[in-house]
């Protein structure tokens, strides 16, 4: 059984007994909050394997507590699956743009809900570490700058290897491609994101079995690249 502990939020006490009720049944260690505030603290001390956030909490709502999370060093890394009544497109963009994980809007299934958790968990539960990092038949050895395929060595610029860096240290999460731009480029850069574009079309075709159906890095619609292991 998973011994993750996940966060809840969610200013509905329903559906807060509800999510709870279904995550503790699959195994999970459950903590819950209401507010915003509440939320960040809890998150902090407990340090969730996974945090559900509601964007319409009273005062400070989802949206500025995933800013919260995202810039404190502590917090930065716990995923984050958004929950919401509302659907429209520019909703979940801006929700992935704060570095929300994934999106799911209500009404939901417990089902769906269920396989969102277990997914994002399974993304995230693999952490590079600070030397070397392996998925597939690919080894990256961040020391020397050294990527080996099969045993073999890959040729990659300095930029590529930088961004392949940046996506797998983030792995699991949205990386926008003005992140991209300011973080390897600068802000020259900024604005030139078709500089992103190509520099991951000349990555994945070095290192993705079959780079037009690319299994480690994602395109995010409108918005960027995700880093997943691929299992």
């Amino acid at each position: 059984m998973p011994e993750e502990k996940i966060l809840v939020v969610d200013d509905e006490a329903n559906i807060l007994e509800l999510i709870r009720f279904n995550l503790e049944n699959n195994g999970y260690k459950v903590l819950t909050a209401q507010n915003g505030a509440e939320a960040l603290k809890i998150a902090k001390t407990e340090q969730p394997s996974l945090m559900l956030l509601d964007l319409m909490l009273p005062g400070m709502d989802g949206y500025d507590v995933c800013k919260e999370i995202r810039r404190d060093k502590q917090m930065s890394q716990i995923p984050i699956i958004m929950i919401t009544a509302k659907g429209e497109e520019i909703d979940k963009i801006l929700g992935l743009e704060l570095g929300a994980d994934d999106y799911i809007t209500k009404p939901f299934s417990i089902r769906e809900l269920m396989a969102r958790v277990k997914a994002v968990l399974r993304r995230t539960s693999v952490q590079p570490n600070d030397d070397s990092y392996k998925f597939g038949n690919i080894t990256v050895d961040f020391q020397k700058h050294e990527i080996l395929k099969k045993g073999e060595k890959l040729e990659l610029t300095l930029k590529e290897f930088e961004l392949l860096e940046i996506l797998i240290k983030n792995k699991g999460h949205v990386m926008t491609r003005d992140f991209l731009l300011d973080k390897i480029w600068g802000y020259e850069y900024i604005g030139e994101t078709r500089t992103v574009d190509v520099h991951i079309r000349h990555l994945r075709q070095k290192i993705e079995e079959d780079d037009k159906n690319p299994v480690y890095i994602e395109t995010i619609r409108g918005i960027g690249y995700r880093f997943n292991f691929g299992d």
